[in-house]
């Protein structure tokens, strides 16, 4: 349960900071609201310190896993996000970093 919540806060975490730090590029968000655009690096901390404090617990203390876990995410939700928002293609280069991505999460999950 553990690692299903880790993953959790990552995802949420990895989706607003994508928001936080390229919909300044798309919106123009820290010139319209910067203080907003800075105090969200509060909480987006807290759910990353959330998200590595449960996928440390569900990995018996190591911290290896986590990094991994969290990379993995972060690369699945920045082309999607990218691809959703910027409307980026999905390129042959950026399907394989997908799948390199997904068999480094399901390594972590599955090999024990």
């Amino acid at each position: 349960m553990d690692l299903f919540i880790g993953i959790l806060y990552g995802i949420v975490a990895q989706i607003l900071t994508f928001l936080q730090l390229q919909g300044n590029i798309r919106w123009g968000l820290l010139e319209k609201y910067p203080v907003l655009t800075l105090l969200s690096a509060v909480p987006l901390s807290y759910l990353f310190l959330k998200s590595v404090e449960h996928i440390v617990k569900s990995s018996n203390g190591e911290i290896w896993p986590s990094r991994l876990i969290g990379f993995s995410i972060g690369i699945i939700v920045f082309a999607l996000m990218s691809y959703l928002i910027f409307k980026e293609p999905i390129t042959l280069k950026t399907v394989i970093c997908l799948i390199l991505g997904m068999v480094i999460l399901a390594i972590q999950i599955i090999w024990k």
